[in-house]
């Protein structure tokens, strides 16, 4: 169990509704669907309402800063099946890293293994009280597009495997490469945080607004004025 999941959700109900993709950059087709995985009725351009309203907000804050700059959408709504479908195709590809083939695998190596996939990768849980933050229409992976129209380089991929997804991985770098990949994440970060989102402490392109994570990432910074969740899974 992460220490998200001890937050109380209380599902306000609100609609996902498809988020106005003429507004943003998108890569498409989206990478995960290029994969084969079942999304069903909703495609992953999908979020809570609000959340797609905070979403424009932070993309009219990064073009008073950058003008002509845009926010590219990677991922949105996921599924539990999604979800547990790129937490299988993850585990493959980690596999694969280690030089290793199924039949070699020991507990021991499975187990390794895992807990690396389990790092950037959030179990696929049915458990209502524990859902993927994707899973919640509350939560999106995003970066930056410049006025040229190239993705912004960040230092790592999204959904890489590796310490460089942690959004501070250059902070103390002396390199001016990699001091730049880290002002580039803290650009990103501040006008997400500017419209109410809050930063997986892991990923530098996952943020949420009104799911657990987001919540105890408030309520730790907040502990007197503490908050629950108000979105849970949909299915």
């Amino acid at each position: 169990m992460r220490p998200y999941h001890k937050i109380p959700i209380i599902e306000c109900g609100e609609m996902l509704v498809e988020i106005p993709l003429e507004l943003f950059a998108v890569e498409s087709p989206h990478p995960y669907k290029k994969l084969g995985a079942p999304y069903g009725e909703h495609s992953p351009y999908f979020l809570r309402e609000s959340v797609v309203e905070n979403l424009i907000s932070a993309q009219n804050y990064l073009q008073l800063l950058r003008p002509h700059w845009r926010l590219q959408i990677f991922d949105g709504y996921r599924p539990v099946a999604v979800q547990k479908f790129m937490v299988n195709y993850a585990f493959g590809e980690a596999l694969q890293m280690a030089g290793l083939t199924t039949d070699e695998l020991s507990p021991d190596k499975s187990q390794a293994i895992w807990e690396e996939v389990y790092k950037i990768w959030a179990e696929p849980s049915l458990d209502e009280k524990t859902p993927p933050p994707h899973s919640t229409g509350a939560a999106v992976d995003v970066t930056l597009v410049d006025d040229t129209g190239e993705i912004v380089e960040m230092g790592s991929p999204i959904d890489e495997m590796s310490e460089r997804s942690h959004p501070d991985y250059f902070a103390n770098s002396s390199d001016p490469l990699a001091q730049q990949y880290h002002d580039n994440r803290q650009l990103l970060c501040l006008i997400m945080e500017k419209a109410g989102f809050q930063r997986n402490p892991r990923e530098w392109w996952h943020f949420s607004l009104g799911d657990q994570m987001w919540a105890w990432l408030n309520n730790e910074a907040n502990p007197n004025n503490p908050v629950v969740a108000r979105y849970g899974r949909i299915v």
